[in-house]
Order: C-alpha cells, then structure tokens, then sequence
C-alpha cells in the first residue's frame, strides 16, 4: 500500500542520515580505530542479537557450514573495513573519506567480470571511468590541495575495497535471514579486532572519558544495531533499486554535514568530482536494474 511504501521510505531515508553523520560522531570519539570498530561490532551486534530474539526474526533458522564461514569471514573484513575508515577520517575531511569510501559500487563494477563472470557493458565501464576521475577531483591531487592528506584517501580507498569484498561475499550467501546474517557479521567484526589489538597493544591505548563513552555508546546502538533494524525494516516495502538509489543519501549527507557541522572545506572540484562519483554509481544502479 502507498501509505506503507511512505514509511518505508522515511524510514530508509532516516537510517541512511544516521549512517551520514557516523563521521561527525568519530570526530568527537577520541579513541583507537580497531577499538571503535571493535566496540561497535560488539555493542551493534549485541543490540541486533536481542531484537531478533524478542522480534522472533529468524528464530529457528538453520545455518548451513559453509554460510556460516562465510559470514564470519566476511564480517571480519567489516571490521577491518571499518577500522580503516575510522582511520581515514582521522587524516582527511569527512566528505573526502566518505567519498572514497563510496568508490565501492565502482571496484564491484570492476570486478564483477573476474568474480562472476559478468560482462562489463559500455554504460558501466563508462559509470566506473567517471568515478575514478571523480575520486582524482575529490581527493585533491590533481590540484595540490593541502587540506587532503594522501594517507587518508588510502584508508578511505582501502575500506572501499574491502567493502567491495563483503558485498560480493554477501552474493553468494543465500537463504539467510538478513537480521540473522547481519548480527552474526557485526558480532564477528568486533570479535576480530580482539587479537589484533592484543597483537598491537591496542588496549593500553585506550583512555576513556565521560564524552567518548557516551558516543561510543551512540555510535554502537543508534549508527549500528537502530540504523541496521530501520534499513532492514524498510526493505519488504520497497523494490530493490529504490533502496539502492536512496543509500546514496548517506554520502550525500555526510559531505553536507562536513561542510556545514564541522566548517571542513570543500573546494568546487571536489563537488564536481562528488557529484561525478555519486552520479555515476545511481546512473549504473538504474542501468543495473533495467
């Protein structure tokens, strides 16, 4: 019913707002990217584990052997891929590291033929082309931009990348609740991150004050186990390529809450190259769902 699709839609739009201002909120956070990642893998995923269990969404539900690693293996790049992006956000603006993350539809597009054996069509070798001269604008090499440190365009790239990987994982798990799935990743994202930081001395570290609890808190119940329920709840109402369209206001939005919230500069070229990478990504999508 319309007045369903609505809903949906408004809540699709307000999950990917709170996913927009996850770089605002690491601003703030003054701690360790592998024990942000850890604590909200862990917090997100412990959130998702008792919705499901008193929503009854998938309750009973077999999980096949080779699923299973499958999902674990996949949620430890989540992890990485998060601490990678955290990292990036220390060392470049939020809508730079944003954007470079959403490189990810790109590298997909990329090696779709490898993977799976997909042809690569004109219109999406010609999407992918656009937004790799999008990233060179928004990255600020190509005008020496001393507001962009390189090392956080590689973090941003990195997370892409292995974001890229858990996508085309994620195709080849079939038949799993996608609450189910996506509490069994966030709970092995964090997990993780446990003896890599124990390998680095990650939690000596660690200094905790009254502001970084409270939105290490914020970033692993709201950005991760509330957001995931509202994008998730919001899928049965909605077609496929909707959805896809409308998560590119998480980009969108964090590039505006940069500029406007943190005061973070945004040259003309790097919206040009912003609205080159994003373009292109909803033009393949809408070429992807013809």
């Amino acid at each position: 019913m319309k007045s369903d699709r609505s809903k949906a839609t408004a809540t699709l739009v307000s999950s990917m707002l709170i996913f927009g201002t996850i770089g605002v909120i690491r601003r703030y956070i003054s701690l360790p990217s592998a024990f942000l990642a850890f604590a909200r893998g862990l917090i997100g995923g412990g959130f998702l584990f008792a919705f499901t269990s008193l929503s009854g969404k998938g309750k009973g539900e077999k999980i096949d052997r080779k699923s299973l690693v499958l999902l674990i293996v996949s949620g430890s790049l989540i992890g990485f891929n998060w601490m990678l992006l955290f990292e990036s956000y220390n060392y470049t603006t939020v809508a730079v590291a944003t954007l470079c993350y959403y490189m990810q539809p790109t590298v997909v597009v990329l090696l779709s033929p490898l993977v799976f054996k997909e042809r690569l069509t004109t219109k999406r070798s010609v999407c992918a082309a656009v937004a790799v001269v999008g990233m060179a604008l928004v990255s600020g090499v190509l005008e020496g931009s001393r507001n962009t440190d390189i090392r956080g365009v590689l973090f941003g790239l990195g997370a892409a990348l292995l974001y890229a990987t858990v996508v085309m994982m994620n195709k080849k798990i079939t038949g799993v609740n996608a609450y189910r799935k996506t509490t069994i990743q966030l709970v092995s994202a964090g997990a993780v991150m446990i003896p890599y930081l124990l390998l680095t001395d990650g939690f000596n570290g660690v200094e905790f004050s009254a502001t970084s609890v409270v939105l290490l808190l914020v970033l692993g119940i709201i950005h991760t186990g509330i957001a995931y329920v509202m994008y998730f709840g919001s899928m049965a109402d909605l077609k496929v390529q909707t959805v896809a369209i409308l998560s590119y206001i998480d980009p969108v939005s964090a590039t505006l809450f940069s500029a406007f919230i943190l005061k973070e500069p945004l040259s003309l070229l790097s919206v040009i190259g912003a609205v080159m990478i994003i373009g292109s990504a909803i033009i393949s999508e809408l070429t992807e769902g013809k």
